[in-house]
């Protein structure tokens, strides 16, 4: 039988650790959430791999090193509401809620939407919501939010999205172009965003973020 528990204590010293992550409720919440709970049972071996794990449909679960130094970067605080977009399975949103005080994780597709809030339901985690609906829409019946945080790659940000992060808000994705990407930390003041680059990796851009291709003769 697989030792899960001991490959997540691997991930961490391994691949978040070295990274230069160590506050302390990311690595706590890295340590309790049992990530191989949150992909297809087929995938459950690969789960503590350090690479991005395809989902299928063009699909990602974030490498362990690129969403615990996202994370790090955003300092969640204990009282902020965090929008998690594109949480798949909900992996993301399970470790958030160990650092904030509510995460709404936004899925589109159906079966991972309700997969999502029935593992985290069962993993005694209570202050998440997961909202099925387009990723680049949001959720802005449960907003404005603290922080927003999106797992995978963008090219262009929705407007509508951006209207969701509160004025003093932090938000982080991965900018992608081509096959290259940064993450970079957002900063909202006075409506208007200020960005600051935070480090390389790299996801395929998510439905919905992608600029569009203007006409040319």
């Amino acid at each position: 039988m697989t030792d899960f528990t001991a490959r997540r204590r691997m991930m961490v010293d391994t691949q978040v650790r070295p990274s230069d992550v160590t506050k302390f409720p990311i690595i706590d919440a890295m340590l309790k959430v049992a990530r191989e709970n949150y992909v297809p049972v087929a995938k459950r071996e690969a789960a503590y791999l350090g690479e991005n794990l395809e989902l299928g449909e063009g699909r990602i679960m974030l490498e362990p090193r690129t969403l615990a130094k996202m994370l790090d970067a955003l300092a969640i605080n204990g009282d902020e509401l965090v929008l998690d977009v594109g949480c798949a399975y909900g992996y993301s949103s399970a470790v958030i809620a160990h650092m904030a005080q509510v995460v709404v994780g936004v899925e589109v597709d159906e079966q991972m939407a309700k997969d999502a809030q029935e593992t985290i339901i069962a993993s005694d985690i209570d202050n998440v919501i997961v909202h099925h609906g387009p990723l680049a829409e949001g959720a802005p019946k449960h907003g404005p939010y603290d922080v927003i945080i999106v797992e995978g790659g963008v090219d262009l940000l929705p407007d509508d999205l951006l209207a969701q992060l509160k004025d003093g808000g932090r938000i982080a994705c991965i900018f992608m172009d081509g096959p290259l990407g940064e993450v970079r930390l957002g900063y909202k003041r006075d409506n208007a965003i200020s960005w600051r680059p935070a480090f390389n990796a790299g996801a395929p851009i998510l439905e919905g973020f992608t600029r569009e291709k203007a006409f040319q003769l």
